[in-house]
């Protein structure tokens, strides 16, 4: 009983970390508008996304999301039906907010989520067991990040789990087929002043959320980054995956900047001698 107890509140501070129910959503992520604004550049002339950013956590939950604090906390002051009615979940397509699973697939899912105070050990998030977080999973983390600019690249670096991230801008091929990689390997390109990446080569292992919501070894993603103002960068995900979903969906955030003087990224202390999920599936 008291690993069962103990399991709740791994889970439930996780989502509390996730969702701040003082800060209700009131839109989503913001578009930029073309030739409205001219961003600063770089020395070759992209638009300049380097600083340090965070996602606006009243952009970054899905419906899963609050139906799972739901559980814990009660009614937030209608805040689930509110997302599906004004559509302000960070997934953003389909227009219900939700994640267009294949029947079984949606099955799988479900089990997870309902066994979320005892799961079994293929049903632990494996993000805690101090594993990469894969894509775009990191942009929508209540946690902070990098983005660098080097000459022919774009690199972000995650203080979640101490993860980085090269992505090589010179047009070179992805990967052999043979190659999975927890983070995939992205590919980017500029459109105009909208940073495109292309990431595919997964390794099937890693969810969206805490929630159970995962993905095979066919996963593709398409991730746009625009400037939509100085401190504030409208970020995209178009994601497909046959073998789970009936049709490809998207997700929409809005990323902040940190303004804080002297800012850094913080060591995060996660490892393998990680004991949480041992005591979330103990009987």
């Amino acid at each position: 009983m008291i690993h069962r107890v103990f399991g709740s509140l791994i889970v439930m501070a996780a989502v509390v970390a996730v969702l701040s129910p003082a800060r209700v959503p009131a839109a989503q992520a913001p578009r930029a508008t073309a030739n409205t604004w001219d961003p600063p550049r770089t020395p070759d002339g992209k638009p300049d996304l380097q600083g340090f950013w965070r996602p606006d956590v009243a952009t970054s939950y899905s419906i899963e999301d609050l139906e799972l604090q739901e559980i814990f906390q009660g009614p937030i002051e209608g805040l689930v039906s509110d997302v599906r009615k004004k559509g302000t979940s960070r997934i953003v397509d389909p227009a219900d907010g939700k994640i267009p699973y294949q029947p079984w697939a949606a099955a799988k899912q479900k089990a997870i989520f309902d066994n979320h105070t005892n799961p079994t050990a293929e049903q632990v998030d494996p993000q805690a067991r101090c594993l990469l977080s894969g894509v775009p999973r990191p942009m929508y983390l209540p946690t902070q990040y990098q983005i660098l600019q080097p000459q022919g690249y774009v690199v972000i670096l995650y203080e979640s789990n101490h993860t980085y991230r090269p992505i090589p801008l010179d047009g070179r091929p992805h990967l052999g087929e043979n190659i999975q990689l927890w983070m995939g390997d992205s590919r980017g390109r500029w459109e105009g002043d909208t940073l495109v990446v292309d990431t595919d080569h997964f390794n099937g292992k890693v969810w969206f959320d805490i929630i159970g919501d995962f993905q095979s070894d066919a996963l593709h993603v398409v991730e746009r980054f625009t400037l939509a103002d100085a401190d504030r960068i409208s970020y995209e995900a178009t994601i497909e995956d046959p073998k789970l979903y009936t049709r490809p969906w998207k997700m929409a955030v809005s990323i902040v900047r940190i303004k804080e003087k002297g800012y850094e990224l913080m060591e995060y202390a996660c490892h393998e001698g990680n004991r949480a999920p041992g005591l979330m599936i103990a009987r």
